[in-house]
């Protein structure tokens, strides 16, 4: 049984959630992928995930990671922030600010002023079977947001044939396989169970119409 969630808490246990959008395809993209990596690594306070865009397939090499819904993700990232077209390497941390994937520096700083933030919605999520079970906690002030399950691969290596890294192996983390909306919040308590989709390894994200991530975690 899953105990029973907080309603608020200073950060709530949240990591900073990063999104990597990148693609096999992109000569620019390995140094963002290798950031990626080292966050991973890094320890529990920071949540990477890399979602393989689908608009480098065309140009020389097929990304076997691509995933359509991390392109629409991206175009939605690009018009909630103001952006005139989407890019690669693009690093989007915690759904409210954006940089260059492979500058360190300024991804960081964006990083500890997302941990800066001391207000989350308190998450727990736990693998049951083939499901999943999510309680969230009560917190009227922050307004409401989807609920999203996602799945992820915690590391692949890929040769790849073609495309402006071709004869290059790749060692990317945190591959996003399925994301998908199980359920919308709107500030009161909640629990709920969900089919898990494609991956090894799963992640809850509660997300504002702005864009905020207002809460995540990982599942168990």
């Amino acid at each position: 049984m899953l105990a029973a969630a907080a309603p608020v808490a200073a950060n709530a246990g949240k990591p900073v959630v990063v999104e990597l959008f990148t693609s096999q395809g992109c000569s620019s993209c390995p140094p963002a992928d290798d950031y990626l990596r080292s966050l991973a690594a890094a320890g529990d306070d920071v949540l990477p995930l890399a979602f393989h865009v689908t608009y480098w397939n065309q140009l020389g090499w097929s990304d076997p990671y691509a995933l359509e819904a991390g392109t629409q993700r991206q175009r939605l990232y690009a018009s909630l922030l103001g952006q005139r077209q989407v890019y690669t390497p693009q690093m989007v941390i915690d759904g409210r600010w954006q940089a260059v994937g492979s500058d360190r520096a300024a991804v960081g700083r964006l990083i500890r002023d997302a941990a800066a933030k001391t207000e989350a919605v308190a998450i727990e999520a736990r693998r049951e079977g083939a499901d999943v079970g999510i309680r969230i906690g009560a917190a009227p002030a922050a307004g409401r947001g989807l609920i999203l399950l996602v799945g992820y691969d915690p590391e692949h290596r890929t040769a790849v044939g073609r495309g402006e890294n071709g004869g290059r192996t790749l060692t990317e983390a945190n591959i996003v396989r399925s994301l998908d909306i199980v359920g919308e919040w709107r500030g009161d308590s909640l629990e709920l169970r969900a089919p898990l989709g494609e991956g090894a390894r799963f992640a809850i994200l509660l997300q504002a119409g702005d864009g905020r991530i207002i809460g995540a975690a990982r599942a168990d």
